[in-house]
């Protein structure tokens, strides 16, 4: 049940809104795993469909931002090894999107999650050094989350295994993110715009009521972020991931 409308804005309705948008700075500052979180809470509010083309431009304070702080940390090499395979799932997701049946879609993508979740828990517990270097490993990631962030907005999972796996140190996993979902939410723009026409002016308006909670989201994770060690923050990671991956069923 959709709990807000653009011409009946109910008090719940916004809370959820809000909370939403201090998950996503919060997320965008470096807690990565929360974009299930507000996904689903955005969907409560706004409608699933209607929510998916909301969300962009708020996702975009939240990259204009994390860009800025972290840039310095970012590894430019990793992008170019994931970015065309996020590109080329994008494409798939904006064609296959509108007829894609959500229940098996759902437990394809819990699968592969928690299949990747095993084989990152088993290259620490080995204590090995190595990362995957075959261009599978990252095709497979890179296409799954261009598929699961055209459809919904949730490609965290499969770059947080693919920056795990590349034993990216924090900082570096925050400002490689960084820029990696800025360049992709670009690129998602006119498709919400022009072909799915989820984004208009009023849902710009709803927006702007919104940047404040992101704002907040932001310091409060940058805040956060500087507490977690390196360790801490990879199990951080992992958890969240997890719990994200099993609330997908219930979304």
């Amino acid at each position: 049940m959709v709990l807000f409308s653009s011409s009946e804005p109910t008090l719940f309705g916004w809370f959820l809104a809000a909370t939403a948008s201090f998950l996503i700075g919060t997320s965008k500052a470096g807690l990565k795993g929360m974009s299930i979180f507000n996904v689903t809470l955005m969907a409560l509010a706004f409608g699933a469909r209607q929510s998916t083309g909301l969300i962009i431009p708020l996702l975009l304070v939240g990259d204009v931002f994390a860009v800025i702080y972290y840039n310095r940390h970012a590894q430019w090499k990793y992008i170019f090894k994931f970015l065309p395979w996020m590109v080329l799932g994008i494409l798939i997701g904006v064609f296959v999107g509108k007829d894609l049946p959500e229940k098996e879609f759902k437990w394809g993508m819990v699968i592969v999650i928690f299949i990747s979740l095993g084989l990152l828990y088993w290259w620490e517990r080995r204590k090995s050094t190595s990362t995957p270097s075959h261009w599978f490993f990252s095709g497979s990631m890179g296409i799954m989350a261009g598929i699961c962030t055209m459809i919904g907005n949730l490609a965290g999972a499969f770059t947080n295994i693919f920056f795990l796996a590349m034993r990216l140190p924090k900082n570096e996993f925050v400002g490689t993110a960084a820029w990696l979902f800025f360049i992709t939410n670009l690129f998602k723009l006119p498709f919400h715009v022009f072909v799915w026409k989820t984004i208009s002016t009023e849902t710009l308006l709803i927006n702007l009521k919104l940047v404040p909670a992101i704002l907040a989201g932001l310091f409060f994770g940058v805040f956060i972020v500087k507490k977690i060690n390196e360790r801490n923050y990879k199990r951080f990671i992992l958890i969240v991931t997890a719990i994200g991956a099993i609330a997908i069923l219930f979304k």
